[in-house]
């Protein structure tokens, strides 16, 4: 299916919020039915009730820290695999079974189906970051009070555990995983094959979590060219580390809130840079 010309009637069609959002909702649905997210999230599930019971390989850490810690990286390590996967295989089960091109023959806007497919795996990373985020606090609360009843000495102030804590880091979870999901769409939206999607993808991921040793490696190095390297690749990939604003579980550690509004911004930010290049590519794209 060829791009459409600017003559065409379907074109005068105003963009639709509602159309949007029913193809949200029918990627959720479709997605939330893939064997992949439930055998995701199960083993998700798994690893976050079972660190209660390998914490003797927590090497010396804090056990509370450490369930902690494996939850969240529970969710950081599944929820970026089923990011990037869901976003390929959706979006190229719908090339492949020729349902986009029904779709689009409609008066459908291709940015429509693009920010609709995007709002679909951003509601799913939001499913599974706030089922997780869920269950792990209801594991820190119950271990917390089976500890404070053997070791009350150590709380003698109360519960030490800030849970406000635990729900803003599952916020930069997600907002990290809508990130990936818009990077991975973006590729979907001219890739040839649904392989060659999740393979970038999953690079994507891992330059967005070292972009920044090799920045500093290259300041440190004081060539210009590394500088202006280092300068772009930071200018295109986002830092992932800025999402690791909640590493304490305690209060007195949480960052003010116009941090995280900053956070916030810088997130979605490059969500609309980077769905706005998949709209550009989609439309020019034969289907």
């Amino acid at each position: 299916m060829t791009p459409r010309s600017p003559d065409d009637p379907i074109r005068r069609v105003p963009f639709s919020f509602r159309r949007t959002g029913l193809i949200a909702q029918n990627t959720l649905r479709e997605a939330a039915r893939q064997r992949l997210f439930n055998f995701l999230l199960f083993l998700s599930l798994a690893l976050v009730l079972g660190a209660r019971w390998f914490r003797d390989f927590n090497f010396g850490a804090p056990e509370l820290k450490f369930l902690a810690d494996c939850g969240f990286g529970a969710m950081a390590f599944f929820g970026a695999a089923l990011t990037v996967a869901a976003t390929a295989q959706l979006v190229f089960s719908e090339i492949e079974n020729r349902t986009a091109l029904t779709l689009l023959a409609k008066p459908v806007w291709r940015a429509e189906f693009i920010l609709g497919k995007f709002a679909g795996i951003a509601a799913l990373a939001g499913v599974f970051c706030l089922l997780l985020t869920g269950l792990l606090a209801a594991v820190l609360f119950w271990r917390e009070g089976q500890l404070m009843r053997e070791y009350p000495d150590n709380f003698a102030q109360g519960r030490v555990v800030s849970y406000g804590m635990v729900a803003l880091a599952g916020l930069m979870q997600w907002l990290k995983l809508s990130v990936l999901a818009a990077f991975s769409l973006l590729v979907a939206s001219f890739a040839q094959t649904q392989l060659f999607t999740v393979v970038t993808g999953f690079f994507i991921l891992v330059i967005c979590h070292l972009q920044y040793l090799a920045q500093d490696a290259y300041t440190r190095g004081g060539a210009w060219l590394g500088r202006i390297v280092a300068g772009g690749i930071a200018a295109v990939f986002p830092n992932f580390q800025v999402f690791t604003l909640a590493d304490s579980l305690n209060a007195a550690d949480a960052p003010p809130w116009w941090h995280v509004l900053r956070v916030g911004v810088y997130a979605w930010a490059y969500v609309a840079v980077a769905c706005g290049l998949a709209v550009y590519s989609f439309r020019h794209r034969e289907i």
